[in-house]
């Protein structure tokens, strides 16, 4: 799967969002509305964790609705320690770009290779970790309510 096929998928998955509940309340922090347009990355910043890097597409909430989306670009150096088992309120999506990421959710861990989507649904424990010797680049879609 390419940019464009990902481009193409990603309306699907916004359909889902009656899914998401009406009640979550929006945190104090404002997030800016996205319009239709292109969205550059930001040049890529260290993350958290030593051999983790992030560049960011987006950020922000959609006009219809209470949905936040949000897209990064990551990369996973061979050998860094995968990012911390986390639980969220919204769903993500990752397509890897390059290199071979193991996806882990609810302790069943999935190997992704280049072109593979893998996806977590909302409340789902998960994390991502490099399953190989060289960088691994995915890009990372988040879709849900404010949190």
């Amino acid at each position: 799967m390419d940019r464009r096929e990902f481009a193409a998928f990603l309306p699907a998955l916004l359909a889902g969002s009656p899914l998401i509940p009406e009640n979550v309340e929006a945190q104090s922090v404002s997030l800016p509305v996205i319009e239709s347009g292109v969205y550059k990355p930001t040049p890529p910043k260290n993350g958290s964790q030593e051999g983790h890097s992030s560049s960011q597409y987006l950020k922000g909430m959609l006009k219809a609705g209470n949905i936040r989306l949000e897209m990064h670009e990551s990369t996973i150096q061979p050998g860094a320690q995968h990012e911390p088992v986390g639980t969220h309120l919204h769903s993500e999506i990752w397509l890897v770009r390059e290199g071979t990421a193991e996806l882990t959710t609810n302790g069943v861990a999935r190997t992704m290779m280049a072109g593979d989507v893998g996806i977590c649904v909302a409340g789902d424990k998960h994390f991502i970790s490099n399953a190989s010797d060289k960088p691994v680049t995915y890009f990372v879609v988040t879709v849900g309510p404010p949190e």
